[in-house]
Formats: C-alpha cells, structure tokens, sequence
C-alpha cells in the first residue's frame, strides 16, 4: 500500500477563486496547502468533494465581539461562542475591536482584550483598534507602539456621543497612520443630524423601534462620508468606510474612487436583505433589527448590489453586534424604553455567508452574470484578507493557510432562532430560506465543522499580527498645505 504524502487531500470539487473556478485537487500538509492539481497522491485523510464547492474560509473583518458598548453594555457573546458561530457560517477568520472608551489608556485596552481571547477562539483572529480617547498619549506614544506590535488598523467613530471624534483630533489620528502605515476604519455618519432628528422625534412622541430608521437622515451619511474622505484627501491617507448603507452613500465613495483616491468600502447583509419596513413590528420587537445606520430602502439594496459587482464597495462583513432580547441587551432601558435607549445591533457571523452564497451563487445576482461564485469567494474572502494585509489567507493556493470550506449547494436551510450557535437569542434573518450550506470547515488543515457537525476539538484559533500592508500605504499625493514647495517651506508632514 503506498505511504500517504499529505495529511489531508481534498478531491474532485470545485474550486471558487476570484480568477474562475476549475475542478482540482488540493493537497495539506500541516497548516498549509502544499499542492494542486489531478490525481495527487494519497492523504492521510481523505475528503470526496464531488458536486461541492471548495472555497477559501471566508475573512469577516468587522465583529464585535466580548466588547463594552459606547453606553456600557457588554455583548452577548465570547470569543468561544462569536468564533464558533462563525465556524459555523464558514468564516475561518476575524477581526474585532479592541475598543478604547474615554480616559481608558490603549495599550491596557489591547492587552487585556488581547487576553479574553487568548485560548478561547475556534478560528484565527485579528484586531482593529478603536480610539475614543485622542490625547498626546494614545496618539503619539501608544498607538504607534501598538501599530507597530501587529494591530495596524484603527477604527473612528463620528457619531455617537460617548465615542465619537470630532475633525480635529480625527486629523491628529490620520496623521499618525500615515506616519505609521496603519488603516483607518470610519463609521461615517453625521451626528449632529442623527442627534438633532432624534430629539424632534422624542420630543412629539415618536419613541418606538420603527423611528430609528427615521432619525439616521440619509443625508447624515454621505456628508460624512464625503468630509471623511476629504480629510484623507488632505492628509494622504487610506481610508475603509464602514457599513456603506444608502445610494448616496456609495455615490460618494465612487466619485472618491473615480478620482484614483485609496477609499476602500463595506457593506453588509442587513442593507442587503433587510429595509427600514423590518422595525414596524408591535411592541418592542423592531428592536431586533435596529442597528446603526439602519436598513434603509429596496432602491437601496440595488445599488449596492450593483456597487459590489463593480467594485465601488469591495467587501461584506457582517457588523456582528450581539444584544440579546432582554434587559441584558435591548431592553437594559426597562420596558418602555425610547429608540434612543435601545442597543443598536445585530448578530451576523454565522448567517453572513449563507445568505451572500444563496443570493450569489444559488440564485445568480443579475448585477454578477456568470461569476457569482467568483464574486462571493473575492468579496467574503479574498478582499479583505488582501485590504488588511491578512498574508496567509483569502485564497486556496499553495504556501497558504489550509482554510478552505467546501459547500454543499444543494442543501436548503431556513434559518431560525434556535440554529444559531451565538448567544444572542435571535437572529433578524429568521425565516429566511437558503439553499447552499458549508458542510466541512478547516482551520489550517484541521476540521472544525466535519459533514455540518462541530468536531470536539480543541481551540485553535490563533492572534494574527499584522502590518498594514499594500491598502494602507498612502499615494504619495501631498496637498499643497504640505508641501514645502508651495507653502512657503513649512515642513509639516
């Protein structure tokens, strides 16, 4: 009997890359994949995926997770239970916030999140940091210490009043990623707006879930946005736009990008699948589907459906935000709370990917033609592994991590409550029928998910250290403010 030459071969599926799909082959040997083609030699163990798709383990780059809200809630999950309902859904890798509040020192911030997730995550996980606190010290000593340590990428708020950083101290903070080769990560929304809207709506007693996607005006993102980017303009900084959720909002970051500026941008799946018509429910239970910005319209949808499939938008993270239905959660305020008293936030790790392979590739977005699969492996995987500087994964490729989930597409699901392995208690896509469902998860070569059963392993999810990489370099493109030749000799950068 010949001697095996790798610990795992994958055979006879079909292998989804950005590039195209082709039927191979794929060889592991520890945490890695070693080899392509046919007829490889024989694995230790074998995996027969005829009929099934072979994908890269999908990168959610935005997740909050075992985190104390702006308003002093901490979230429902842990990093055990967020990183095996990601497994769950077919994500292999994370990346979450380490989240700086108001007089907090950040390096402390970091190394006490860095030890809540150490030893307890099922998959491989990263950090963005998040600077509520912009003084001398976090600007000038600890984030470039930290940014230098592997967390290259730092998350501003420009709303809420707790967190939120005003222009100023926001321009301190993209100097110092560009001085450090950091990415900058921005919730963009005006708030002045949201606040002054909130008020008038409580004020003449509009107070129920539904009336929080009235009090996030449109208007609020796109200002945002565009005076966001104009200060990375200014500074000559990279800049990734969180949860892009209007048609407005993606005219802005397009006409950004059409004038060759390094504005990346997200959206996620409850501006895909969901609209502001989700929170009329009786009583409290629109809560359930009130996050920050809110779902919005159809039209909205479409657009950017469209902005995936050119480009404009380049990745779908979920926005994992998990509050449960209950005075833990969204109802902390009592059981009369306004819309302003409610947690903004839904969970999304485990359901993100099915739903985005249903809409993708089971039912083919007209917006996509023939490369939905194509689509989905480069905006879930491919893209943000390669905009974060993720070296090792986002693709199946010899020298890469062994991340690899291979699909089911003919198996239908509905998603329920009860199915979900987070601990939220709910999920806002209840109901919701998929058909396409991912059967084995591998960490690094490793089962997680072994024929849509959790393997009893230990785990392995391990900190993955970073520079900021390609994304994060600026264009070189001074602005005459700060260039010498046209400021009269000021050397300012």
């Amino acid at each position: 009997m010949s001697e095996a030459q790798f610990d795992v071969v994958i055979r006879n599926g079909t292998i989804g890359a950005v590039e195209g799909r082709y039927k191979a082959d794929i060889g592991i040997q520890g945490d890695t994949i070693t080899a392509i083609g046919s007829q490889l030699g024989l694995g230790k163990v074998e995996i027969d995926a005829h009929r099934k798709y072979v994908v890269p383990g999908g990168v959610d780059a935005h997740a909050h997770v075992e985190q104390v809200s702006a308003g002093g809630l901490l979230n429902a999950d842990t990093f055990e239970s967020a990183t095996l309902s990601a497994a769950c859904g077919g994500t292999t890798t994370l990346i979450s916030f380490a989240a700086q509040h108001r007089n907090l020192d950040l390096k402390k911030v970091v190394s006490d999140y860095t030890q809540l997730a150490e030893n307890n995550a099922f998959i491989d996980y990263a950090f963005h940091m998040i600077i509520a606190n912009p003084d001398k010290k976090t600007i000038e000593q600890d984030n470039p210490d930290l940014i230098h340590a592997g967390h290259s990428s730092i998350k501003v708020f420009m709303t809420y009043d707790l967190i939120k950083v005003d222009d100023e101290p926001l321009l301190d903070i993209l100097m110092a990623a560009r001085n450090h080769g950091a990415m900058i990560c921005a919730h963009a929304e005006n708030h002045g707006m949201i606040s002054w809207m909130s008020k008038r709506l409580i004020e003449k007693g509009y107070i129920e879930p539904k009336y929080h996607a009235v009090s996030h005006p449109r208007a609020s993102e796109a200002e945002a946005i565009r005076r966001l980017i104009s200060m990375c303009e200014f500074i000559d900084q990279p800049v990734m736009i969180f949860h892009v959720s209007t048609s407005e909002g993606v005219a802005a970051v397009s006409e950004a990008r059409s004038r060759g500026l390094k504005v990346f941008a997200e959206t996620c799946p409850q501006y895909l699948f969901l609209t502001r018509h989700d929170l009329d429910k009786p009583g409290l239970e629109g809560a359930k589907w009130m996050c920050s910005p809110p779902p919005r319209e159809y039209a909205d949808q479409d657009a950017l459906w469209l902005a995936l499939s050119l480009g404009v938008l380049q990745t779908v993270s979920s926005d994992h935000a998990p509050y449960r239905f209950d005075e833990t959660g969204k109802l902390s305020a009592g059981q009369h709370p306004t819309f302003k008293q409610i947690a903004n936030g839904l969970p999304g790790l485990e359901t993100r990917l099915p739903l985005l392979f249903d809409a993708l590739v089971t039912r083919g977005r007209p917006e996509f033609g023939e490369r939905g699969l194509e689509a989905f492996v480069g905006l879930t995987a491919t893209n943000p592994a390669s905009i974060y500087n993720l070296s090792k994964k986002g693709r199946i490729a010899p020298g890469y991590d062994a991340d690899i989930v291979i699909w089911d597409p003919h198996r239908e699901v509905t998603i329920t409550d009860e199915a979900m392995h987070d601990r939220t208690g709910f999920t806002p896509f209840a109901g919701h029928v998929v058909r396409g469902w991912p059967e084995t998860v591998l960490l690094r070569g490793q089962d997680i998910i072994k024929n849509s059963e959790i393997q009893p392993k230990d785990k392995r999810g391990s900190l993955i250290r970073r520079s900021g990489g390609w994304a994060a370099q600026p264009l070189g493109r001074m602005s005459h403010e700060f260039n010498p030749a046209t400021n009269f000799g000021a050397k300012l950068a």
